[in-house]
């Protein structure tokens, strides 16, 4: 494979394999450009990894886990090492980790254990869109996991969005209404409603209560992932979906893949205890999801779990302790990238904006022409900087005039060469066009 060959598949392929595509250059694209200083992959920070010390932690589930089961601690080490429960065997800890840094009221028997975040969207989509004309909703930009996860199954994803001084109840009364009138049905909606990935925004309470309703009324299943809620780096946090949730409308989604490291592949979806109001039909769709894992993964592999567990008990309970240092060295980073945009645009303000998320991996830039396909494989080519447009992540073609950059695995020494790289292009188009 020629060098940039997985940037240009990306950027050259039809709408719905360009989406596949772009999560493999989101992998492959420092390989394709190594001089380059990427802001393309919001990869946590590999600096606070810590293999040995986690796997230190082993033992500790190992014991546990044999106190737990009246077992010796041999025989319990043998457990950990045999296919295990579909739906995972540290269930109550994440649970416990969940109430404590996510104040998040839920049981053992409503999480179950999956591969990674990922397979528990590769799971639930199926199940929930099931007849034909069934189909997703998602905010555009979105997470390209959930577009990639849809196109696999052969199953459109909707774009939504509030039209202005429009509510969420009702963007999602007007939406469904036109879509049964083509004879489909919305059966569920995923968003990233704290630190968003690909925009870093965040939902307010009064938006995520507002979405609960159309979608309680709708019957719309909401899948809230929140892999970087535990990384706010200044401001309140916001009331989680799962924990406004009366009725039962809403799937939370966990990860371990920010907080510890993504090889682990932990994930958690949290069931809720009645769906629309019935028990019944939670527990359909929560043995549906069991079967289902129980063909695809068998079950999440016991010892990242066991490694998971230790952690948790070394740490009673909680992340919160580990993820300070990582949150405060990309709140460093989030706050040299603005400060290096400011500094190269500083005669360009007008016209060249971006916002200031309050926590997350990712921030967003607006751009006075449009930046998509070519202008990517320019940047990196030409200018040593590999920036993703919005378009990517677009599930109607819109936002063409921005870009998302990742600050997450970086330094600010990193960060200032990136930016001036990125700066040195945008300028020279603003002077083309003058």
């Amino acid at each position: 494979m020629t060098s940039g060959s997985a940037f240009a598949a990306a950027v050259t392929a039809p709408a719905q394999s360009s989406r596949l595509s772009v999560m493999n250059f989101l992998n492959e694209a420092a390989n394709d450009y190594p001089k380059a200083i990427s802001f393309a992959s919001g990869r946590p920070a590999e600096a606070f990894f810590s293999i040995e010390r986690w796997l230190e932690a082993i033992p500790l589930f190992q014991a546990h886990a044999a106190q737990s089961a009246g077992q010796s601690v041999l025989v319990a080490g043998r457990r950990i090492a045999q296919y295990g429960r579909t739906n995972g065997c540290v269930n109550e800890l994440v649970a416990q980790q969940l109430r404590i840094d996510e104040r998040i009221d839920c049981t053992a028997d409503q999480v179950i254990i999956t591969a990674g975040c990922q397979e528990a969207l590769a799971l639930i989509v199926p199940a929930l869109c099931r007849e034909p004309g069934d189909v997703m909703l998602a905010r555009t930009p979105t997470y390209i996991g959930i577009t990639g996860v849809a196109d696999f199954a052969g199953i459109e994803i909707v774009p939504i969005e509030p039209r202005a001084g429009e509510s969420w109840h009702r963007a999602l009364h007007r939406t469904t209404q036109a879509l049964r009138r083509e004879g489909k049905t919305p059966r569920g909606f995923y968003l990233t409603p704290e630190f968003d990935n690909p925009t870093g925004t965040v939902l307010s309470e009064a938006e995520r209560r507002s979405i609960i309703a159309g979608c309680v009324e709708h019957r719309i299943v909401v899948l809230e992932d929140n892999p970087y809620g535990m990384f706010r780096f200044e401001g309140e946090p916001t009331a989680s979906m799962i924990s406004l949730d009366s009725e039962g409308c809403v799937v939370y989604l966990a990860t371990y893949s920010k907080s510890l490291c993504p090889a682990l592949r932990v994930g958690a979806a949290v069931m809720p205890r009645r769906l629309f109001g019935s028990e019944g039909e939670a527990r359909r769709l929560a043995g549906e999801l069991s079967e289902r894992k129980s063909f695809v993964t068998v079950n999440t592999s016991q010892v990242t779990q066991a490694l998971v567990g230790g952690v948790l008990l070394a740490e009673n309970g909680s992340l919160a302790r580990l993820v300070d240092a990582p949150r405060k060295h990309y709140a460093r980073n989030r706050d040299a990238m603005v400060g290096f945009l400011a500094h190269e645009f500083r005669d360009n303000s007008d016209v060249v904006t971006w916002n200031r998320p309050e926590g997350g991996f990712f921030l967003g830039v607006n751009l006075p022409f449009e930046f998509g396909q070519s202008e990517a494989v320019e940047c990196a080519r030409a200018y040593g900087v590999i920036v993703m447009p919005m378009t990517f992540f677009s599930l109607d073609g819109s936002r063409e005039n921005e870009v998302r950059l990742a600050f997450s695995n970086l330094v600010p020494d990193e960060i200032e060469s990136g930016v001036s790289r990125f700066a040195r292009y945008v300028k020279g188009r603003l002077r083309s066009v003058s």
